[in-house]
């Protein structure tokens, strides 16, 4: 039994399809054309590329972007700030537990 994919569709495809539902094609119409899963998916890139323009058409990166799963290249005034970042979360998250504590509450 074969796993369905996500099929993609390429910047070209969509731009094409969303000018022409922007020039008074019906989505039902595009979807039949362009073998489209759904319907929505013609109002779903129609309504981003309101929104955000060609930017928002095109595909997006996967995955984590490169170096930032190498933190030890951070300077020492980095790291520092880091670390006072979390420890200034931890000193609050004790705090309002020992609040809710005196409120009987945990």
């Amino acid at each position: 039994m074969e796993k369905p994919t996500k099929t993609s569709y390429s910047f070209e495809i969509k731009k094409e399809v969303v000018d022409r539902f922007h020039a008074g094609a019906t989505a039902m119409e595009l979807a039949a054309e362009y073998e489209l899963s759904s319907t929505n998916l013609v109002k779903s890139w129609a309504h981003k590329w309101r929104e955000g323009g060609d930017e928002a058409l095109q595909p997006k990166l996967k995955g984590r972007p490169k170096g930032s799963s190498k933190p030890e290249h951070l300077s020492e005034e980095e790291k520092l700030r880091r670390e006072n970042k979390r420890l200034l979360a931890e000193v609050a998250y004790l705090k309002k537990l020992r609040d809710l504590r005196e409120q009987g509450h945990a």
